[in-house]
């Protein structure tokens, strides 16, 4: 256990410490943070691969008190270091994506391109890797006894994590915070597609039996044709539906319920910061008008504990790391959705 009895949870946070200034260990903290820094597959704009080390930096700005989960942050929390070489990885492979989605929006069919194919091929290849990579890492944690987040990066990067979930949990749901339905097979050509995670994870984790989706403004027809054909598997609260219930005179409380009721016994949290209002993550990859406050997901989250459903994981991903975002918003948001999704999954 960690001496706790020189730290001041009032005072400055200490870049020397951990995430959120806090004074632990790897081996002291009861939930390992693993940040991925990898982009490769982003559709629109870049910067989510520096996401983990900007929300690190915000996060000694988040003041420890959380009146819903009080000294939680006393079991522990600790962010492993940034792979450098993944990160290496990331920015070599996404200067060949770069190349691929400038021929494909020429209308180039890149299977005529033998230099573009194997970039293709390279790309898939280098995502498959960090799809293990993520896998092996997080079930060395979770064999260890550990509670697992995971910090991204693009929305593709926690497939290896839910997937080294469903080793130890048999049966589990998936709640999808998101302003995207992220369905779509193999989108652009990747197999591991940012705009492909969820798709992935139905066809690769059967052991995740529901995806409860929240948020969804921006899809296609195969995506939505995937939802209506998997009517006991997938259940979306489209964004449209959400504010036409609240226009019309439900109130907050009953619509999170409806989303809760959907949700099995243990559930796992996937967030990608732009289904919230994109006044909160403006620099995100692909931002859509829309979304949620803050408060809102945060007020969610409150009555999902207090339904008594085990949080057994999550992610979150596309905050923005771009050097123009700096002095923005995106990494504080980032940070204090953190933060709470770290209180919830252990207090």
């Amino acid at each position: 256990m960690a001496d706790l009895s020189h730290f001041d949870p009032n005072s400055v946070g200490l870049k020397t410490n951990n995430i959120f200034g806090l004074p632990f260990k790897e081996e002291d903290a009861s939930l390992i943070l693993l940040p991925v820094p990898w982009e490769v597959t982003v559709s629109y704009g870049e910067g989510t691969a520096r996401g983990p080390e900007k929300i690190f930096d915000a996060a000694m700005q988040v003041d420890l008190y959380d009146p819903d989960v009080t000294d939680a942050w006393k079991k522990g929390f600790y962010m492993l270091p940034i792979d450098k070489n993944i990160r290496k990885k990331s920015d070599y492979l996404r200067q060949c994506a770069e190349l691929i989605l400038s021929s494909l929006v020429e209308g180039d069919d890149i299977s005529k391109n033998e230099q573009l194919s194997e970039k293709m091929r390279e790309i898939n290849d280098g995502c498959t890797m960090l799809r293990n990579w993520v896998y092996e890492m997080t079930s060395s944690m979770l064999r260890s006894g550990k509670k697992v987040g995971l910090v991204g990066g693009d929305h593709s990067t926690p497939l290896g994590y839910i997937k080294a979930l469903s080793d130890i949990h048999d049966s589990f749901g998936i709640l999808q915070i998101d302003a995207h339905a992220d369905l779509r097979k193999a989108y652009e050509g990747f197999t591991y597609s940012h705009a492909s995670i969820m798709y992935n994870v139905m066809k690769e984790v059967p052991q995740v039996k529901k995806l409860v989706q929240m948020g969804i403004r921006d899809y296609c027809d195969e995506e939505l044709m995937m939802i209506r054909e998997n009517p006991d598997r997938i259940v979306t609260f489209f964004d449209k539906d959400i504010k036409e219930q609240q226009y019309e005179g439900a109130n907050w409380k009953h619509i999170c319920k409806q989303v809760i009721d959907e949700l099995p016994q243990k559930v796992y949290i996937s967030f990608d910061i732009d289904g919230l209002d994109p006044k909160l993550c403006p620099n995100t990859g692909t931002p859509v008008p829309g979304g949620f406050e803050m408060e809102q997901i945060f007020y969610l989250f409150k009555l999902l504990r207090d339904s008594g459903r085990q949080l057994i994981g999550f992610d979150l991903n596309e905050v923005s790391g771009a050097d123009h975002s700096k002095d923005s918003i995106d990494a504080i948001v980032g940070a204090r959705v953190l933060y709470k999704l770290c209180n919830y999954m252990v207090g």
